[in-house]
Formats: structure tokens, sequence, C-alpha cells
């Protein structure tokens, strides 16, 4: 719930019912919105729904332009925001692994477990092999913590990595974000859709 928590505007024992709240309410949606199917998320890797696109990429500017208005209006202190430290070849790595799985089982970790609250079974094996994989990473972990630690690039915002300000990132993002919904449109005119 953001910094309330921390700066004692609300307790720790409202924030964590608070994040039970939304977590309900997000799940909800994400289930209403046909996320529970593994047909409909593999979908935009063949570009015959692109939905998933679409939806997490309206979150995250929606996310990116709360903040920055609540910074400009001084509700929030962006400096007070946690950042994921950056280790690159863990990322790279991570992020194909990840890839691969969504692609193969069409979930992702979170809706992995929406399939799976509406009794979905291709959802409780995704969830089974995803604590699997948690498993085998934690016994093993001495055996590529090297990989998993390596190329560490700190906190870095993209915005000034690439020297721009946050401002001005948020509308680069914002264009690019329409293009990828115009191309998104065209390759579901160009791919026949499946019914799922």
């Amino acid at each position: 719930m953001g910094p309330l928590a921390i700066n004692e505007i609300i307790s720790e024992n409202t924030n964590l019912f608070l994040a039970f709240i939304i977590g309900i309410g997000f799940g909800f949606v994400l289930e209403q919105s046909g996320f529970s199917s593994s047909r409909k998320l593999a979908g935009v890797f063949y570009g015959y729904d692109t939905v998933v696109l679409k939806v997490f990429f309206t979150a995250a500017i929606t996310a990116m332009l709360g903040l920055l208005f609540f910074s400009l209006f001084g509700w929030i202190d962006l400096k007070l925001v946690y950042i994921n430290p950056t280790y690159l070849t863990s990322a790279i790595v991570g992020g194909i692994i990840m890839g691969a799985g969504f692609i193969m089982g069409g979930y992702c970790p979170g809706t992995s477990f929406c399939g799976a609250s509406i009794g979905k079974l291709d959802a409780f094996v995704f969830i089974g092999g995803l604590f699997i994989g948690v498993f085998i990473f934690g016994i093993g972990y001495n055996l590529w913590d090297g990989m998993y630690l390596a190329k560490f690039l700190g906190s870095p915002k993209i915005s000034e990595t690439l020297g721009l300000t946050d401002g001005v990132f948020a509308f680069l993002l914002i264009i690019m974000a329409l293009a990828m919904f115009w191309v998104a449109e065209w390759a579901e005119k160009k791919f026949p859709r499946e019914e799922y």
C-alpha cells in the first residue's frame, strides 16, 4: 500500500487487510477478463488475441501516471518507492525461462492461481511445476548463485539510464504503447482467432 504504513498513516494490520481486499479484487477482475484461460493468455504469442498485452501495458501506464501525478501534488515521495535491484544476467535467464514456460503452459505465475481458483486442471499442473522449480532453485542455489548475482546494476530507472526526465519518459512510453496497441489490432486481424 505504498508508504502509508511506513509513514504511520495507517496501521500495519490495516495495510495487510487492504492488500488482501485489493488482491481479491484484482483476482476477480483477472478471471472476469478471461485471464484464467491458458489459450487466451498464450494467444498473445501467436497473434490471435492480444488482450494480455493491452491490459498489462495499460496497467503499467496507469500506475506510472498515478505515481507521477501523486508526486507532482506532493502526495507521495518517489524516493520512498522501492525499485528492485537489477542483476542483468539472472533477469535475462529468468525471462527466457518464464517466457518459455508461459508459451508452453499458457500461464504466468499469477494467472495460474487465477485459473486454479476456478478449478482449471492445467493451472494446477502449472502451479505444481512452479513449486518444483522454486524447490530446485532453492536446494541448488549454491550451484548457480554466481550467475544469479552476476552483472549487478543497482536499482536504475530507465528514464535515468536514458538521461530523460520522468515526464518525458512517460510521454514516450505512452506513444510507444499506442503504437503497440495499433500493431496488436493489426495482428488480431492478420491471424485467425481460434475458439476457446
